[in-house]
């Protein structure tokens, strides 16, 4: 980092609970720092997904469920307000992708911290430490943060 540079931090963003902690202390840390942010937001479109989901309510109706890319859209605006709504400037990246850790890692190659959650909407709610979280902490080539949430 030259001394023109601005603070940059990647944070990793799934809309979890963890994730959700690990913004906010981002948020604040860049406030801080006079920095930046940079949040990433992996999805995957799993295979023989080319159609949209169809679900059918209750009274009869038929509703198509959103897109996987379309929560992944959501869900990064909503962190974009977020950041900006804690006065910190903040770009967004969506990432299709098979590993949303290696999006966290590309994204970080030239950033000053990274910040994930400790774990994200894996299958295993009793680990500590998920997948994504592990990958990064053990392949970054920067400080990385870990936040748990407190509940």
């Amino acid at each position: 980092m030259t001394s023109t540079a601005s603070f940059l931090i990647v944070v990793g963003f799934d809309g979890s609970k963890h994730s959700q902690t690990a913004l906010k202390w981002a948020v604040d840390e860049a406030r801080q720092r006079d920095g930046q942010l940079r949040l990433i937001t992996a999805w995957n479109k799993p295979p023989m997904a080319w159609y949209p989901a169809v679900l059918e309510t209750a009274a009869g109706e038929i509703a198509a469920e959103e897109s996987l890319e379309q929560v992944a859209r959501t869900l990064q605006a909503e962190a974009l307000k977020s950041a900006a709504d804690g006065g910190v400037a903040a770009t967004g990246q969506l990432v299709n992708g098979d590993s949303p850790a290696s999006a966290i890692l590309d994204a970080a190659k030239d950033a000053d911290l990274i910040v994930v959650g400790s774990r994200g909407h894996g299958g295993f709610p009793g680990l500590h430490l998920g997948s994504v979280s592990a990958q990064v902490v053990n392949h970054a080539q920067c400080p990385v943060l870990v936040v748990r949430s407190k509940a």
